[in-house]
């Protein structure tokens, strides 16, 4: 240990939401789709990771819904055996087979290309959170097309923690989400969700 603030674990020693890139574009897209009560399918790895943020982000985004009385979250983890890893065009045609309109991957998504384009050509909405590193084509770095995402990883982000976990990435959004939330009216600081806000030392939270 080089310094006694290494002991400190509050928020306030987050990194800024504000510093992962398109995290505020997904905090629009999640509070328009609540606005519009839009469902809204959570689509996870089935591993440690996957589950721990398939948990964070049904419970926050269901927690952040409650002022809509809208509780059209739902949630799909697909059997890597049968389905393969990632978003597959198969698992976007059960997501929209769901009646859902938004589709957000967690742990997962950057690298699924066909899955995305599938997704959108449903008409689904995609937001893509994860933390791993991009497809690679002909030695390019390629993204899923026409979607939103938030992966520390991806091209021109700069987030300071790349090894962040996909579990860390979902609650950052979930963060964002909250401010979106708070800039609309729907919270105070004081009937936010988490507790009262407060602005810490590195960023708002």
């Amino acid at each position: 240990m080089a310094s006694a603030d290494e002991l400190d674990d509050s928020l306030a020693r987050l990194l800024p939401p504000s510093t992962l890139k398109h995290a505020d574009t997904a905090a629009r897209l999640l509070a328009d789709a609540f606005e519009q009560r839009q469902r809204i399918c959570i689509v996870a790895d089935y591993d440690c990771d996957g589950a721990t943020a398939c948990t964070v982000g049904l419970r926050g985004l269901k927690m952040l819904a409650a002022p809509f009385a809208f509780d059209g979250i739902s949630y799909l983890v697909p059997d890597r055996v049968a389905d393969g890893y990632g978003l597959t065009p198969s698992i976007a045609r059960r997501v929209a087979a769901t009646g859902a309109q938004v589709l957000v991957t967690v742990d997962n998504g950057i690298a699924s290309l066909e899955g995305v384009a599938t997704a959108r050509e449903l008409g689904l909405q995609v937001l893509v959170t994860d933390h791993h590193l991009p497809a690679q084509v002909d030695g390019r770095t390629v993204l899923p097309a026409d979607c939103v995402i938030v992966n520390p990883n991806q091209p021109d982000c700069g987030f300071e923690s790349k090894a962040i976990a996909g579990v860390g990435v979902m609650f950052y959004v979930l963060l964002a989400l909250r401010a979106e939330l708070r800039n609309r009216g729907v919270f105070d600081a004081k009937s936010q969700p988490g507790g009262a806000g407060h602005r810490g030392r590195r960023g708002e939270t």
